[in-house]
């Protein structure tokens, strides 16, 4: 069976929350393939996207995802003879398409926050806009393919609430990085927080600075880049007489696990999330979490966490301060480490090919 793994969203200059999905589930896909009797051939459009692929990998360099000629690559799709199409998103061009196709859409968070990536063309950003308006393009999108696929049991239950498709819904989850393939050694505590993520304003780190003003003699380490504007907001809101705050403006992979590993807790006052890869980092690594109480950080955290409502710092504050004792972080870290083993990209390798199979004609 000849399976097309849209590969054009990975990032050649770092990775964000797609571009780290498609690379490692396509990783896993290509090491499960060949004992089903699935050939995979990966698109691209860049050829540095090459190196981000399983060594030998089939390669076809086609269209850049957002061109305006996106809505047709079906049409060229089809000269290539694929038997299924598999995207870790929703927009690949289906119209004439003669091949099944299984398109992903990770969850329903820009309804509810409509932002765009700012990277992305101007005509791109006006269209997301314009699509996130209502529910009928989505909906019109998604029931144009075969299969619907997401990443968690949350964004299922989401689109069966609003009714988003009529084709069955696969839930491929995510699977955490792991960090201590970076030859960390976790030692225990709670005196530093880390937080990494984004500074939308539904991420809500301003609860995390709140937060810290009432823990003197504790570090907040927040890791991602930061534009001088955002960062200068938040800055106004630290509390001189608590804790500190570190904006390292980015950091490498090993940086974050190094961080993640010295008596830290990961922290995230998110108000909405389509999954929480960071989450699932810390607790695979064996850190305890303090998190937003929410259906989405439940289901990924598990045990792993102490949760509290997102918008209470001072809530947020003592949830850190319970894991000052040994015993209760010893107990959180064995819980989440139980919960976390259910997340794999080999178990999502393997239902991305059930799912794939299902399909034959």
């Amino acid at each position: 069976m000849r399976l097309f793994f849209d590969a054009r969203y990975i990032r050649v200059d770092f990775h964000d929350g797609i571009s780290r999905y498609s690379t490692e589930l396509a990783a896993a896909v290509a090491a499960a393939a060949p004992e089903r009797g699935v050939e995979v051939t990966y698109l691209i459009f860049d050829e540095r996207q090459r190196a981000f692929l399983p060594a030998g990998a089939k390669v076809i360099v086609i269209g850049d995802p957002t061109a305006i000629t996106e809505p047709l690559m079906a049409r060229r799709l089809n000269r290539k003879h694929p038997e299924v199409v598999f995207s870790p998103m929703q927009t690949i061009g289906s119209f004439g398409r003669r091949f099944r196709l299984i398109l992903t859409l990770h969850d329903t968070i820009y309804y509810r926050h409509r932002t765009p990536p700012k990277d992305l063309p101007w005509y791109v950003r006006v269209g997301w806009r314009l699509f996130h308006l209502s529910y009928v393009p989505q909906r019109l999108t998604l029931n144009a393919a075969d299969i619907v696929a997401t990443v968690s049991d949350t964004s299922a239950a989401e689109f069966a609430r609003v009714g988003l498709t009529k084709r069955p819904v696969v839930v491929i989850p995510n699977a955490p990085e792991r960090l201590a393939e970076f030859g960390v050694t976790v030692t225990p505590g709670a005196e530093n927080l880390v937080y990494m993520g984004s500074f939308m304003p539904y991420k809500n780190v301003e609860t995390l600075i709140r937060a810290i003003g009432t823990l003197p003699d504790r570090t907040l380490h927040v890791l991602s880049r930061i534009s001088d504007a955002r960062r200068a907001e938040l800055e106004s809101l630290i509390d001189p007489a608590g804790g500190r705050v570190v904006f390292h403006g980015g950091v490498t992979d090993a940086e974050y696990a190094a961080l993640l590993a010295d008596r830290a807790v990961l922290v995230s006052a998110s108000l909405d999330e389509g999954y929480g890869p960071p989450v699932a980092e810390a607790i695979e690594l064996g850190v305890p979490a303090v998190i937003t109480d929410m259906p989405i950080f439940r289901e990924v955290a598990g045990g792993g966490a102490r949760y509290a409502p997102g918008t209470d710092a001072a809530a947020f504050a003592d949830a850190v301060r319970t894991l000052d004792d040994p015993a209760a972080v010893a107990a959180v870290v064995a819980a989440g480490r139980t919960h976390i083993a259910r997340f794999s990209w080999e178990r999502s390798a393997g239902i991305l090919l059930d799912a794939v199979e299902s399909l034959r004609r």
